[in-house]
Parts: C-alpha cells; structure tokens; sequence
C-alpha cells in the first residue's frame, strides 16, 4: 500500500485531518473527545464517555462511523435488557433446526447508551465481547466484525436505580472521556445549524481496510525506551503501597491503576504522536493522554473526598 512506513504515518495524518475536518460538517466543537474517540479506534481500545444528556454523544459516535463507512448499531441499556438482547440467540427456523439470530454486537461501532442502567449480568456480556472479540453461544464460537469498537456512555447526574460498572470492567475501557457543555459561541453556532432547514451530510472518508492497516502501523510505531519507563513508572505511582507511590497518593488513593494502564499508555502515545506529525512519540504524548487513561482506574479515599480532591488533580500532581 505504501512504500515505507514514514509514508504511511504521513498518509494517516492526512486521513485524520480530513476526517475530523468531516466531522466537524455535523458536530461542532468537542475537539478534544473527537481526537480521544478516533486514538481510540485506532489504537484497537474502547471508550467509555460520561457526560450529561444532550451533548450529541449519540450523533457523534453515529456520524464517525458514517466518515468511516462502518456499520453502526445503538443499544439502549434498561434494567430489563438480558445478555441475548445484545449478542443473540438460538431460534428455530421453519425446518425446525436450531438457527443463531446474531444481537446488535455483530457490527463495527457499538453504542452501549447508559451501560450503568443494566444488571451485571448483560454488563458482563458486552464486556466479555470486548474483551475476546468473540461471543460463545450454545458452545459455538462467533468472531465479531473486524474493526469491532465499543463505545458506551454513561450519565454522571441520576443515580437512582444504576449498577455501577466494577472497577475490573471499567479496566477494559481505554479511555474515560468527559464530555463538558459547549461554549457560549459553540452552543450558538450549534442553535444556528440545527434549527435551519439545511442539515449536513457526511461522505466516507476512509475504508475499513485501511482503518486495520493503520491500527497495525500504530503498533509497529517505534517508541524509545525512556517513554515506556515513563509510562510504567506513571501507572506504578498510583498505587499507593508500591515503593513509587507519591505522598499525595499515599494519603489520597485507596487503590491505584493496573498494568492495563501502562499497555494503554504506550499504545495511545503512538496514536497521539502519529497524529501530530511525529514519528516517535515522546513524553508529552504519554502526558496528553494520561487523564483519560487512568481517571477510571483510580480509587479515591474518604480523606481525598472531605479535602475536595479531584482524581484529574491527583494525576496532575504525577505527571
């Protein structure tokens, strides 16, 4: 496809760029959780977004796979959703044979809308799609399309009646993005362009065949040896009883990230260097995706709560 892989970092960068700028047609503003959402697909992670409703996290996820010409399946999380709702069921047919009808996981971009309002039990069958690529029906093993990328989103605000996602399912999630309000000019702009009577449409950007190849480039992204130390010694900080702990995380952490954390770490400052013009990602790029990657993996204190200490300044205080 390209002579060298220089070539091919450079012709990823060009995709991206037209991709966000496609984007960009129908959803405005949200630069920073567009750039997360396309690290992680390309990075082969999943995301978890948490935002209160109306933030278009639903058309955005929507109009990604629409630029990347992906198919894309939304499923509504409810307290009475069971694990066949999502990955499928044995039916049978008119000849009286069992037949598997495939659930709505057997597509490329999966939007678990509001994960935390199910029962473990579904929880756990999404996760474990996740986590293998695959579902186990009856014994058979089905393997899930190729890119396969899970995005769920969760709603900070209403409690009541949820089943928080267990710190181990929360792990298989790359990045915890915060999805905040628009800006004054932004949410003006966004009033002017969806009260009129024009709306945009999104034309395929780039193919799935080149979204494998590019995940493959991303991994084979040489990265040198003082980055990766970083990055482990970054994970291996917030654990508060390991010999690197900080004081801070001492007296604030009740449990620290796992080594999940620092796969994630190198993986996505890859993708991050890929898609700012550098061949090799350095420091600043395991800095810029920090938060996102370890905001869910820590466990705050009773001491952290009454002192208003929020997790995004603890790591801060890492970096």
């Amino acid at each position: 496809m390209y002579k060298s892989d220089v070539e091919a970092a450079d012709a990823f960068l060009e995709k991206f760029k037209v991709l966000k700028k496609e984007i960009s047609k129908k959803i405005i503003g949200q630069e920073e959780v567009i750039d997360q959402v396309l690290i992680s697909i390309f990075a082969k992670g999943h995301a978890l977004l948490v935002g209160v409703p109306g933030l278009a996290k639903t058309l955005m996820i929507n109009t990604i796979s629409e630029s990347m010409g992906l198919s894309f399946n939304r499923i509504q999380f409810t307290p009475d959703l069971m694990p066949s709702d999502i990955i499928g069921a044995e039916i049978l047919d008119e000849s009286r044979n069992f037949k598997f009808l495939k659930g709505p996981v057997f597509s490329n971009i999966v939007l678990a809308d509001e994960i935390n309002r199910t029962p473990p039990k579904t929880q756990a069958a999404l996760l474990e799609a996740m986590q293998e690529r695959s579902v186990t029906i009856s014994g058979k093993n089905y393997l899930l399309d190729d890119p396969f990328f899970v995005l769920a989103t969760q709603n900070p605000i209403e409690q009541e009646g949820t089943y928080p996602l267990p710190e181990a399912q929360l792990d298989r999630f790359m990045f915890n993005i915060l999805v905040k309000y628009p800006t004054y000019e932004q949410e003006l702009a966004i009033i002017n362009e969806t009260t009129g009577s024009i709306t945009q449409s999104v034309q395929k950007i780039i193919t799935s065949e080149e979204i494998l190849f590019f995940q493959n480039l991303v991994r084979k992204t040489p990265i040198a040896p003082n980055v990766v130390e970083y990055a482990v010694k970054l994970s291996s900080k917030t654990r508060p009883n390991e010999p690197l702990a900080t004081e801070s995380v001492k007296k604030y952490i009740s449990w620290g990230a796992g080594p999940r954390a620092s796969q994630f770490l190198v993986i996505g400052a890859k993708c991050h260097a890929l898609l700012n013009g550098k061949y090799s990602p350095d420091i600043e790029d395991v800095k810029s995706i920090a938060k996102p990657i370890l905001r869910h993996r820590i466990v705050k204190n009773y001491i952290a709560e009454a002192d208003g200490r929020s997790i995004d300044g603890i790591i801060e205080g890492l970096l």
